[in-house]
């Protein structure tokens, strides 16, 4: 594997975990749970086993490639769980901001 497909690779994972995070303080907030629930606090150490992840993955890719990748994945998979799960509207300005996102990664992917 490539030091290119490491950084991707870290980079995708440390938005996985911030999605599960995302998604447990997003569900707390919703129940109407306080701060100190155990949906924000897993949220909250989520938050900090990504960071762990980001390190690795700035290690092997620019930053500016890291952050595509990251805020990409991290912005669909966010949009698509917001209007599945949680019932959240998509409108054309929803879509056309996740097609820059998509359009974004494609740039620095082939800039790399």
């Amino acid at each position: 594997m490539t030091q290119f497909a490491f950084g991707y690779a870290f980079a995708l994972f440390t938005a996985l975990i911030v999605i599960i995070g995302d998604f447990a303080i997003k569900t707390a907030a919703d129940a109407g749970h306080t701060i100190t629930s155990t949906y924000v606090a897993i949220g909250v150490a989520l938050y900090g086993v990504s960071a762990l992840f980001w390190f690795y993955a700035m290690q092997h890719v620019t930053l500016a490639q890291a952050g595509v990748a990251y805020s990409m994945l991290t912005l669909v998979a966010l949009a698509v769980i917001g209007a599945v799960w949680f019932g959240e509207a998509l409108h054309a300005r929803e879509y056309a901001g996740l097609s820059c996102a998509l359009l974004s990664m494609v740039l620095m992917s082939r800039l790399a």
